[in-house]
């Protein structure tokens, strides 16, 4: 089967809209934008087919009632429009799903729901319950208490991640461009990416930035297909239906060998952001990203950054290369006097508590480049 044929036959389906497809240029909810996006999803939801709708737009839905003209840069008036635009977004999404006797549930997450063990099954655990109950969930970050440290920035990245999350079979990709191209739609000579199967078919791709309203950009985007493991579609909203019956529309993304991560390894690797630097030597480096080793103190040479045990931590050789990324064991102003010793010396001198690695294995993912 293809794979368009396979987003046809898909049970099990991630859509994602971003700010753009759902408001208006003056940052006001567009009813009839989503009341129409709605009619898609209910369709496809009719036949038999589980829907999970992560949707962009809270911010932007909250700077028409608060007198603001464009998205604000500080976090603290983001942060404000968030609480009001995600109320009104949700109470429109609830009516007009209601329209089709369809009960969703709204489900907010922060990039912190994503690094946590606990939080983030219990987030699997909650999507997957609300979908055995027939229930449709929204999905969005909680920008109201995500911060610039810990948050997803796009929700491109964090529909990727939910698509892992409830091993969906398929990705759509809502944006106000029908597709990928490989410079800006609008100038001459730009020409439509029909398929991505691999960085070869990206090479003469001009990736932009983002739009006014929403965070993301083509950028984003690339990297949430590349990490989502299954067949991805980009497109506009106007061709969602197109998208989700399999007609050849926007750009398909072919998936590639992400689904071979676990889950944790995903979302350690793409939901999270390094609190600190640790700096390994060479045999350390080798140990860990070629043996899968944890990180013992005797390989570690060097540590930057304010962190508590817990928190993730990037891994760098000694050129200062990015390979690895972990849950630290050891809050930064430990690390120091622990650097270049054994666990047994750490035990005999320091304690029995000290006879741990500065990052576990189980707690370790090697980044994308860090081979060596």
């Amino acid at each position: 089967m293809s794979e368009r044929g396979a987003i046809e036959k898909a049970r099990r389906i991630v859509v994602k809209a971003g700010s753009s497809s759902l408001t208006t240029p003056e940052g006001t909810i567009d009813a009839n934008r989503i009341d129409a996006l709605v009619d898609v999803l209910a369709a496809r939801r009719a036949d038999g087919t589980e829907i999970v709708f992560v949707s962009s737009g809270a911010i932007a839905a909250g700077l028409g009632p608060l007198g603001l003209t464009r998205r604000p840069r500080d976090l603290a008036t983001q942060q404000a429009a968030a609480s009001v635009g995600q109320g009104l977004l949700f109470a429109r999404y609830t009516s007009s799903f209601a329209r089709y006797a369809l009960t969703v549930g709204q489900v907010l997450l922060t990039a912190d729901d994503m690094m946590r063990r606990s939080h983030h099954r219990n987030a699997q655990r909650t999507l997957a319950q609300l979908l055995a109950l027939g229930i449709l969930p929204i999905v969005n970050e909680n920008d109201t208490v995500a911060t610039d440290e810990i948050r997803f920035g796009d929700n491109d990245r964090l529909a990727a991640l939910v698509a892992h999350l409830i091993r969906a079979d398929a990705l759509i990709l809502l944006s106000d461009v029908d597709a990928l191209y490989t410079g800006d739609p609008r100038r001459p000579g730009a020409r439509r990416v029909s398929d991505v199967r691999g960085p070869d078919d990206l090479a003469d791709v001009n990736l932009g930035g983002s739009g006014r309203v929403g965070t993301g950009g083509m950028v984003t985007k690339v990297e949430a297909a590349r990490i989502a493991g299954v067949p991805v579609v980009l497109t506009d909203a106007a061709s969602a239906a197109r998208a989700l019956g399999g007609d050849p529309v926007g750009t398909l993304f072919h998936p590639a060998d992400a689904r071979r991560m676990s889950t944790r390894d995903l979302w350690l690797a793409h939901a999270t952001t390094g609190q600190g630097r640790v700096t390994l030597d060479p045999g350390a480096v080798e140990a860990v990203v070629r043996r899968r080793k944890s990180l013992l103190p005797a390989g570690v040479t060097g540590v930057a950054g304010d962190f508590a045990a817990g928190d993730p931590v990037d891994l760098c050789d000694t050129a200062g290369r990015v390979v690895a990324r972990g849950l630290v064991n050891y809050d930064a102003s430990e690390i120091p006097d622990l650097m270049g010793r054994s666990t047994r010396w750490l035990a005999r001198e320091l304690g029995a508590e000290y006879e741990r690695e500065i990052i576990h294995r189980d707690h370790l993912v090697v980044l994308e480049g860090g081979d060596v």
